[in-house]
């Protein structure tokens, strides 16, 4: 699969602002972006800790896959994401693995990466997804 490093971890927030607020004073980081990754029914706040970044999520509708996860688990670690040379043939390696996937193909997120995920039936109970840069 040629996992390179940690891509970043996503945790799960009911409000982003009031989120952000707090890795950036109590923490001390600094938020270099925000976006809306609107297929996904998601706006994304992302601060880089070292190589590695740390990404907040919160839903923009009750019904999407981050509001669905509040609603259940409440707010948290939602997801651990590992950079890959290609996500869509990662993810036919784990399927070939026996991996249960989310994702058959890749598909468009934030930072413009290619996603996809890996079901946490499948990988020990934590959503893992793989991302590669656009080619």
């Amino acid at each position: 699969m040629n996992i390179s490093h940690i891509e970043h971890l996503g945790i799960a927030v009911e409000n982003l602002e009031e989120s952000i607020k707090y890795y950036e004073t109590v923490l001390g980081l600094k938020c270099y972006s925000i976006e809306e990754v609107v297929d996904q029914k998601v706006k994304t706040a992302f601060f880089l800790v070292g190589n590695t970044k740390i990404e907040l999520l919160e839903s923009t509708s009750p019904d999407g896959p981050i509001g669905k996860f509040i609603e259940k688990k409440g707010q948290g670690i939602h997801h651990i994401a590992f950079a890959v040379p290609n996500a869509t043939d990662a993810l036919k390696t784990a399927e070939k693995r026996g991996v249960r996937l989310v994702d058959k193909v890749s598909r468009k997120g934030a930072e413009g990466l290619d996603i996809g995920f890996l079901h946490p039936k499948s990988t020990l109970g934590v959503l893992t997804e793989l991302c590669s840069k656009q080619e």
